[in-house]
Formats: C-alpha cells, sequence, structure tokens
C-alpha cells in the first residue's frame, strides 16, 4: 500500500520562561494511503503537536514530513496554503465553528477560501449542492440554516467534519474528535469516522484514549517524544 504521508526524525521544542521544553524527539512515522490510524499518547505527550506538524499547522525544529513524495520544507507560503486548505482537513476537540454563520455558510469556508471571491461567484451554486449533499451524509440535512450554538455537540462535531471534507482532502486530521464529548456522542463521532475510511478516507486521528485507539485499524504510540508500534 502506498504511504500518503511521511515523517521522519521529527523534533519539536517550545520555551517555557527560562527552560526549553522538548516535546518531540525524533519521532517517525508513515501513513498508508486508506488507513485509519490513530496515534495515542497521555496529555501534553506532543501528540497534537506532531498532527499540527503533519498538517503544516507547525514547523518542526528538525526533521522533514513528505506528502506524496512531497518535501514540505520545499514548499513556498502558497503552496503551503494550497497544502492547508486542499489536500488536508482539519478536524478539532472544540469545534472551532463560527457562530455568527449557520450551518450551511461554516461547511462552505474552506471552499470559499480555495477559489477566492471571483472564483466564488462562478462555482458558488455547484459548491453549494455539494455541501448540502454532504451534510446530508452527515445526518444534518435538516440543520443547514441552524447556528452552531443551535446544536448539540454531537451535531456541532459532525459540522466540523463537514467542513473539514469540503474540500475532498486526501487526508483527514483528527485531533481528539471526542474529545469534548459524552461517550456515546464521542463513539458514534467514531462511527462516522469509521465509515469514512470505508469510503476511501485516509484518517490520522490522535487521541489519549485507549479504547478509542483500539477502533483503528493502525496504532501508534507516543513515548517520551517518539513514535512506537503497539
Amino acid at each position: 500500500m502506498d504511504t500518503i504521508i511521511r515523517a521522519e526524525n521529527i523534533h519539536k521544542s517550545y520555551r517555557m520562561g527560562r527552560e526549553r521544553l522538548s516535546v518531540l524527539r525524533g519521532a517517525s512515522l508513515g501513513i498508508a494511503t486508506g488507513s485509519f490510524t490513530a496515534i495515542v499518547g497521555a496529555s501534553g505527550s506532543g501528540k497534537s503537536t506532531l498532527l499540527h506538524i503533519l498538517g503544516a499547522l507547525d514547523r518542526p525544529d528538525e526533521g522533514r514530513v513528505e506528502f506524496e513524495g512531497q518535501d514540505l520544507r520545499r514548499f513556498s507560503g502558497r503552496r503551503l496554503n494550497q497544502y492547508r486548505n486542499r489536500s488536508v482537513g482539519f478536524v478539532f476537540q472544540f469545534y472551532h465553528l463560527l457562530n455568527e454563520l449557520n450551518v450551511l455558510e461554516n461547511t462552505l469556508l474552506p471552499a470559499m477560501a480555495a477559489v477566492g471571491s471571483a472564483g466564488w461567484i462562478r462555482s458558488r451554486t455547484s459548491r453549494q449542492e455539494a455541501a448540502c449533499v454532504l451534510l446530508e451524509r452527515l445526518g444534518l440535512g435538516g440543520r443547514l440554516r441552524h447556528r452552531p450554538y443551535e446544536l448539540s455537540g454531537g451535531e456541532r462535531q459532525r459540522v466540523a467534519i463537514a467542513r473539514a471534507l469540503m474540500n475532498r482532502p486526501a487526508l483527514l486530521l483528527a485531533d481528539e474528535p471526542t474529545g469534548n464529548l459524552d461517550s456515546k456522542t464521542g463513539f458514534g463521532i467514531l462511527e462516522v469516522l469509521k465509515e469514512l475510511n470505508r469510503g476511501g478516507q485516509t484518517i490520522v486521528m490522535v487521541t489519549h484514549d485507549d479504547r478509542i485507539a483500539g477502533l483503528a485499524e493502525v496504532v501508534w504510540r507516543l513515548t517520551d517524544g517518539k513514535i512506537e508500534t503497539e
């Protein structure tokens, strides 16, 4: 199976006052195309940092990330923005939805950013139709005009997943996607992710919960800043 993204010898540290905290100490891993991979580790172990580096939201101090064989270090600023917007979709623990926008509008944000104002005028109708289909697939067809504060936690996370999938990214990165939900709702979100994966979506999820990680087909453990296989 092909490798869609690979991280090699990733180091990352942060300054905390006068001290420097080393979070990643040579972490390496490869993610197979079409896989559902979980990275599990304790709180503060650096798993979110690693996910952000895979998604080019952060840069490593050392090491490299290759996406489909291309070294992200060689990407221009514009190419990195395209990578974040089109190649990767992000799902976060706290949703990050805009309360002034309704469900459909929140979902469309990545599409609007991808094409700009002129492109949006030309493609608005088709992209709205695609967003409606996506939201219907996620059980939100009756919530298109609702604002995030009118939704349950599980519904908000499904909106966040729809937004992440709007530009049909090759890779979906999920950072503790059930961490803000009760157990029943959280496992419902995991079923959504598993269904997406069965449809061919490559997913990398980080979690501190071994039970949740165990639902993925591949599990990596982040310990002392390095990756170990289960």
